[in-house]
């Protein structure tokens, strides 16, 4: 399992982590979507928001590999902002590459591509 290092371990001031320190050992957390439905907590929304942000300020638009990013946090922008970037994909894979779908992540969270 690849690490990524220097990426954020969780938002600031808050228990919402962001990775994983060691690879479970009953088996890779498989990626799915969650529905986000419009009653979501504030919170939730800005810490999904904080979580596109840091993926954007350190992969930008190129793919990376889903490594050591926590399935959950991953989970709610999966298959939206948060694509697949190989073909066939394999959800439980810590090896598996995904690209952030530029255009959709800007149109639901403006705010974290602001400066």
């Amino acid at each position: 399992m690849l690490k990524h290092r220097g990426f954020p371990g969780r938002m600031p001031g808050t228990d919402f982590q962001f990775i994983i320190r060691r690879a479970n050992p009953k088996g890779v957390t498989p990626l799915t979507r969650r529905d986000r439905y419009r009653d979501r907590k504030s919170v939730d929304r800005r810490v999904d928001a904080t979580f596109i942000k840091a993926l954007w300020e350190h992969f930008g638009d190129q793919p990376f590999e889903r490594g050591n990013l926590d399935a959950g946090r991953l989970s709610w922008l999966f298959g939206r902002e948060v694509i697949p970037a190989e073909d066939p994909f394999d959800p439980a894979s810590y090896d598996a590459l995904l690209v952030i779908d530029e255009a959709r992540a800007r149109a639901s969270f403006p705010e974290a591509f602001e400066d």
